[in-house]
């Protein structure tokens, strides 16, 4: 038999329901878990699980004391099997949005800066233009962002144009600048720009530690070769400014976001004159055809690059 038919033998044999049971197994640890998980008999659990490995031709689960383990061969097929489930859900959602009326829906995945500076306005826009187009929109990291839209998560990302896009296509989206946050008061807050490094002396709120912010901060200190003095991560940037409000210390944001919430907070906020500073946001989608719906958003967002 060649490779091609063997290959495709294995796939008639790889049913979604087996493959959920798999999935159950990894994470119950133990049959009698899955068993209880998908509402039938630990044996029947069982049968199904020795088929599989019989059908794959090697052992996907070791016995432990504590329950089951996937080998090597379990953890690769328990990575494909992840992402099977998810895009047959994501089928059986979007189906039931075409029944409804809905023409396209456009899965996205965006840094926080983004969703929180431009796309409210310009996702407005496009719904006015395309209302029945449909927006699945979920916040990452930047490097979430890229690993999402490579593995198939969502068709568009948005996110910081100095994280590594791999081998995603990218397009210029929108640039942003990053500003030093603190109290009224602070021996600071009366110059018009500033050095990241004439800041180091004093305490810092940080973003969590998957930011791109953050990571622009951090490598800035090592590289000047002083201690960043982190008081407390955060997850967001309405949490840094409420830190600076409580005296808790100095809080890296973009420009735009202080003005939409720093203000009100009777903060002040100086423009850091560090290259890394002025950033480009970047749209990320994989090589190839898009989707119709996916096609106009990306050309509506793209245009936004030159203002």
């Amino acid at each position: 038999m060649s490779d091609e038919l063997s290959a495709s033998g294995l796939l008639n044999r790889l049913d979604l329901k087996t493959l959920r049971l798999f999935a159950a197994i990894c994470e119950e640890g133990t049959l009698n878990g899955a068993a209880r998980a998908a509402a039938i008999a630990p044996s029947a659990v069982s049968k199904r699980l020795a088929e599989m490995e019989q059908a794959l031709g090697c052992l996907l689960l070791t016995r432990e004391p504590r329950g089951m383990r996937p080998t090597p061969a379990g953890e690769t097929l328990l990575h494909h099997t992840r992402r099977m489930l998810a895009s047959a859900e994501q089928i059986a959602l979007e189906l039931a949005e075409h029944a409804k009326g809905v023409r396209g829906i456009v899965r996205m995945l965006a840094n926080l800066s983004a969703i929180v500076q431009f796309l409210p306005e310009d996702l407005r826009a496009f719904q006015a233009r395309h209302g029945a187009i449909k927006i699945d929109l979920e916040e990452r990291p930047s490097g979430g962002v890229i690993r999402g839209v490579a593995e198939g998560a969502a068709e568009i990302g948005i996110c910081s144009g100095s994280v590594a896009a791999l081998d995603l296509r990218a397009t210029p989206y929108r640039r942003d600048r990053l500003v030093l946050v603190m109290r009224r008061e602070h021996p600071l807050a009366g110059c018009a720009t500033i050095a990241f490094a004439d800041a180091l002396g004093y305490d810092f709120i940080g973003l969590h530690a998957q930011s791109s912010i953050y990571d622009s901060v951090r490598a800035e200190a090592q590289r000047i070769g002083r201690p960043l003095r982190l008081r407390v991560h955060v997850p967001g940037f309405d949490a840094v400014c409420r830190m600076v409000q409580a005296d808790m210390g100095l809080g890296v944001v973009p420009e735009q976001v202080f003005g939409l919430i720093g203000g009100a907070m009777q903060l002040a906020a100086v423009p850091l004159t560090d290259p890394w500073a002025a950033r480009a946001l970047i749209i990320v989608t994989r090589p190839g055809t898009l989707s119709p719906a996916a096609g106009l958003l990306v050309a509506h967002l793209s245009p936004h690059a030159a203002s």
